[in-house]
C-alpha cells in the first residue's frame, strides 16, 4: 500500500529468498522506474514488489501470480491489480490477504466490481521467518528504520481506507501487526498513543545502539548523535 512497505519487503524478500530475482518499483523511484519495470520484463522469472503504480497501464507477459498483502484504498483498483495476471489468454491467479474482521470486502467485491471469490485455505508447513528478520534489523539500523517507516505508513494507509466500514483502524491489532513487521520496539505515533501493548515485547537491546552497515551513513550518524550531546 505504500512506498516504505515496498522499500522494507523487498529489501526483506532479498535476504529471505535465495536464487529469486526480487525486485522493487514505486512512485517516488521517478528515474529508475523504467529501467526497473523494462529490466523485469526481460527476466524469466522473479518477484515483483510494488505499490499501485503498477496496477494498470502496464503489460508483463506470463504473470502467474498477482499477491495483494494489503487491499487496495479503492474497489476499482482490485480488479486492475488482478488483471495483471491473465493476459491475452493465458491463465493466471490473484490472492489478497485479509483479516477475519475484513472478510466482508469478498462480499463488497462481488456487489461492486461483479468479481467473486473463493477462500484459498492457509498453507501448512509454514517458516517463522520473522526471527531472521528481527536479525537482520539488529545487524543493520537501515533495516530497522526502514521497518519503523514501513509500520507507520502502512497504519496511515489503513486510517485513509476508502471502505473505512470494513477496515476499521480501531479493530486492528496493532501488537499483531507489529510483530508481523519483525518490529523490535513500538514507534511513536499519535495512532498509538496512550495504548498499552501487553501482547508486544520490545527487544531488551537499546535500539540507539544499533549502527548503520554503511560506514558513511554510521559515521554521519554519529556526528549528529555528538552534536545533540
Amino acid at each position: 500500500s505504500t512506498c516504505a512497505c515496498v522499500e522494507y519487503y523487498g529489501k526483506a524478500l532479498e535476504s529471505l529468498i535465495k536464487q529469486v530475482k526480487i525486485m522493487s518499483i514505486h512512485g517516488k523511484m521517478k528515474h529508475k522506474r523504467n529501467k526497473i519495470f523494462t529490466e523485469f520484463r526481460k527476466i524469466p522469472g522473479g518477484i515483483l514488489v510494488c505499490t499501485d503504480v503498477m496496477a494498470r497501464g502496464i503489460d508483463i507477459p506470463e504473470v502467474h501470480w498477482v499477491l495483494q498483502y494489503d487491499p487496495p484504498s479503492s474497489a476499482s483498483a482490485f480488479v486492475h491489480r488482478c488483471g495483471r495476471t491473465a493476459r491475452i489468454g493465458h491463465v493466471g491467479s490473484a490472492l489478497v490477504f485479509l483479516l477475519p474482521m475484513e472478510e466482508s470486502y469478498v462480499n463488497f467485491l462481488s456487489i461492486n466490481q461483479k468479481c467473486p471469490m473463493q477462500e484459498m485455505k492457509p498453507q501448512a508447513n509454514v517458516l517463522d521467518l520473522l526471527p531472521k528478520l528481527k536479525s537482520m534489523a539488529l545487524a543493520d539500523r537501515a533495516v530497522f528504520e526502514k521497518g519503523m517507516k514501513a509500520f507507520v505508513s502502512y497504519i496511515q494507509a489503513y486510517a485513509k481506507h476508502e471502505c473505512n466500514l470494513i477496515f476499521r483502524i480501531k479493530d486492528l491489532d496493532f501488537a499483531s501487526l507489529a510483530r508481523g513487521f519483525a518490529l523490535l520496539k513500538m514507534p511513536k505515533m499519535p495512532e498509538l498513543r496512550g495504548k498499552c501493548f501487553p501482547d508486544f515485547t520490545p527487544v531488551t537491546v537499546n535500539t540507539d545502539s544499533i549502527s548503520f552497515k554503511d560506514k558513511n551513513r554510521e559515521k554521519q550518524r554519529q556526528k549528529k548523535l555528538e552534536e545533540q550531546r
